[in-house]
Order: structure tokens, then C-alpha cells, then sequence
């Protein structure tokens, strides 16, 4: 058998995964900054907690949820993204009294989709919400920090944030109406899925990716023209503020998000970077996904950024760790070596010892991992209590004894 990943899986390589590690560090230290604390949801869950909030008519429930049952009989389901979870555990753990409930997550999440780049089956979000808010500043907040992370990875330069607003339910229910109309009208015209939701979710339509449809929604009416006084001065708080706090962004009104559980701002960080998978951070505002989960109505508002496509996207290098390198130089020595190490490590030190080969492929291999210093162990200076300091970086090597080690690579230190 040809073992093999997944189709849709990937390893993360030790430099992958440090370019994960610092994107993911990046994102914690900011959120921290802005007041949101991390939590973690298990990776998979009841079926329900997604079919219920996602929306039956959405293409992650019809065709890309992983569900199994478990030995119990249990129909569970790995998570495809982090909101539902996070709501879930809002109510079962009964978090209402401490709202604003401000948090943010990191973790895979799992969708049977056709894979690409910058897509794939199982991939990695960091996500945060902001659960129990009805201002529009929280809207701005949670826009904010993610701006300032995509500014902080160099990525602001390559994305534009495209933000709508869907508006409450009477002006949806005004707008959907008109809507209808228009797509009954050519409804032999639109794709095979867009003619399914036009009796299950018309609202979907517009974030249809087939082109005849694109093409047909040219002329679709707006819902900024449907707009009640509520939604039209949440959203416009919103729009201000974001000119106030500098924050370069486009209407989009054909922007409306896949799910069901969204209402008023909607908003997507794209990019024309990675081909057809242009969004790299999308989230909004979803005022009923609790109440509808069988909580308290709790107004929130969130958002999520896949890692693999900020991996990609980031022109930032991770800074490499140099540990010192611990060589020794005949087999008599190579306990002792290891003990050298360990105790470098003690004192705060990288340090690294190879397991295998001479001294002189030792050395190759300590320069080629970055080493700065390295601590030669030979048999004729360990009988005096010494051993050799090497600088890897000018060549310049003394003789330290072992008690004085620590000291001497404090005065040894990287260039």
C-alpha cells in the first residue's frame, strides 16, 4: 500500500508550521491587545449545532459537512467552521452574564470540498467574536483588529475589505420580495443550484459564483434601496467610523455571505493574490444565532481568517532559531556532550547536539542550521574540566571550562 496525506490534507512541514506558528502569534497578540481572551470548541459536534445555524439550503450542509455516527448511534459532524461552536458553548455553558463575551479561537476546521489553492479539506482558521453587542462599534471593533493583523503581516497592501450590510428583517423581507420578482422572471436562465434556492434561500443567489448568474444580477435590484431608518443608520455608523479610524474599504452590494445566520454588516477581506480563492478574512454580524440555538437573544458580531492563505499571501520570514551547537569529537566524549547540552538548556541556552556522524559533518551540519556558537567535546580538554568555544559566525574559537560555559556564550553573543 502507498501510504499517502488525505486528498485535501497536508502536512505542515517544520518551516510551514513556523510561518503558521507567527501568523497565529501575530493574530493572539493583537486580539489580547484589543480585549478578546482565547477559548477552544472540541473539533467535532452534534449535527445539529451546524444544520440549525448554517442553514439547510447552504452548500456547506448539502455537500461539504464530514458526518459520521459514532459507535452510540450519534450523528456528529467535524466542524466546518467556528461560529456555531463558539454559540454553542455561549449557551451550554451559560456565558450570558458576561457579556460582551469577547473571544477568539484557533484551530482546524474540516469541509469536503474540491481542493486548490489556497483551499482545502482540512484547513486552519483563527476567528474572533464578539457575542452580545448590538453597537455598531463592535462591527468596527472586531474590523479593526482584523485590519491591524493583515497590516501587521504585510497583507493590507494585497486585500481590499469589501463590506455590505444585509439589514434587519424588515428590510429583508422588502428586498427579498423585489428580489423574487426579478429572479422569477428569468428563472430558466439561472444555474441549476441558483434555481434551488430561489425557493429555499433567493438571498444565496447572490453570492452564486457561476458567471451566468453574475451576469444576470447586474441588473438585480439593491438592497440599500430597502433599507428601513434602522439598518440604514446602523450601517451607516458603521461606514463612518471606519473613515474615521482610516480604514479603506468598497460597497460590495452583491456581498451577502453564505449562511443564514448573518444580518446587517458583511464584510470580506479579498485579494486577487491566489486565483479564485480571493477571500482571506470574512465574518458580520449575527444578532439571532443564539436565540435560535435555544439561548438568550444575544446580538454579536465575528469573524474568520483562513492561515493557509495568509501562509501564502504574508510576505513576512520567521526568524530562525540559532541554538548553539554541542559537537562532539570522539564517541568516548558523546555522554558527556549530552550532558553539556542539557544543561545549556537549563540556563536558557538553544541548545542542538547531533546524534550521528564525525566532528567535520557535525560542524557542516551546525552551519547549515544557523548555529552561532559551537561547543566542541574532546576527550583530552574534558580531562582538564574545558572544552572549546567555537564562533561560528568570525571562526574565532578559545578554550572555556565547563563550570565558566554559560558565561563565556554571554559574551559570545549571535550577530
Amino acid at each position: 500500500m502507498n501510504l499517502q496525506s488525505v486528498r485535501g490534507t497536508h502536512d505542515l512541514l517544520p518551516e510551514v508550521q513556523a510561518k503558521h506558528n507567527m501568523i497565529s502569534e501575530t493574530a493572539r497578540l493583537l486580539s489580547e491587545r484589543f480585549g478578546f481572551q482565547e477559548m477552544s470548541t472540541p473539533i467535532f459536534e452534534f449535527s445539529d449545532v451546524f444544520k440549525r445555524t448554517l442553514g439547510e439550503a447552504s452548500d456547506i450542509v448539502n455537500k461539504e459537512m464530514y458526518t459520521f455516527n459514532d459507535r452510540n448511534g450519534e450523528e456528529l459532524t467535524l466542524r466546518p467552521e467556528g461560529t456555531a461552536g463558539i454559540a454553542r458553548s455561549f449557551i451550554s455553558e451559560g456565558l450570558s452574564q458576561r457579556t460582551p463575551f469577547k473571544i477568539f479561537y484557533n484551530g482546524p476546521m474540516f469541509r469536503y470540498e474540491r481542493p486548490q489553492k489556497g483551499r482545502q479539506r482540512q484547513f486552519h482558521q483563527f476567528g474572533v467574536e464578539l457575542l452580545g453587542s448590538p453597537s455598531p462599534f463592535a462591527d468596527v471593533e472586531c474590523l479593526a483588529l482584523g485590519y491591524e493583523i493583515l497590516k501587521s503581516l504585510k497583507v493590507d497592501t494585497l486585500s481590499q475589505l469589501e463590506i455590505n450590510s444585509i439589514g434587519d428583517e424588515e428590510s429583508r423581507a422588502a428586498y427579498l420580495k423585489a428580489l423574487v420578482e426579478f429572479l422569477n422572471e428569468k428563472q430558466s436562465q439561472l444555474s441549476p443550484d441558483s434555481q434551488k434556492r430561489l425557493a429555499i434561500n433567493p438571498m444565496r443567489i447572490l453570492d452564486s459564483k457561476d458567471a451566468g448568474d453574475q451576469a444576470l444580477l447586474q441588473n438585480a435590484p439593491v438592497i440599500s434601496d430597502f433599507y428601513n431608518t434602522v439598518s440604514r443608520t446602523f450601517f451607516g455608523a458603521v461606514t463612518d467610523a471606519l473613515v474615521d479610524f482610516g480604514i479603506p474599504f468598497k460597497l460590495n452590494p452583491f456581498l451577502v455571505r453564505g449562511l443564514d445566520y448573518y444580518c446587517h454588516s458583511v464584510f470580506e477581506f479579498k485579494t486577487q493574490a491566489l486565483g479564485a480563492q480571493d477571500a482571506i478574512l470574512s465574518g458580520g454580524r449575527y444578532d439571532n444565532l443564539v436565540k435560535t440555538m435555544g439561548g438568550p437573544a444575544t446580538p454579536s458580531v465575528g469573524w474568520a481568517a483562513g492561515l493557509e492563505r495568509l501562509v501564502m499571501l504574508s510576505p513576512l520570514e520567521v526568524p530562525k532559531t540559532r541554538a548553539v551547537a554541542v559537537v562532539p569529537v570522539h564517541a568516548s566524549v558523546e555522554g558527556k556532550a549530552f550532558q553539556i547540552a542539557y544543561q545549556l538548556r537549563a540556563q536558557g541556552f538553544a541548545a542542538d547536539i547531533g546524534f550521528t556522524g564525525n566532528m567535520s559533518k557535525r560542524m557542516k551540519r551546525a552551519a547549515d542550521k544557523g548555529s552561532w556558537a559551537a561547543v566542541l567535546v574532546g576527550p583530552d580538554e574534558l580531562a582538564q574540566g574545558e572544552v572549546t568555544l567555537k564562533a561560528m559566525d568570525t571562526g574565532e574559537q578559545k578554550k572555556v571550562r565547563v563550570a565558566d560555559l554559560a558565561a563565556a556564550l554571554k559574551t559570545l553573543p549571535p550577530s
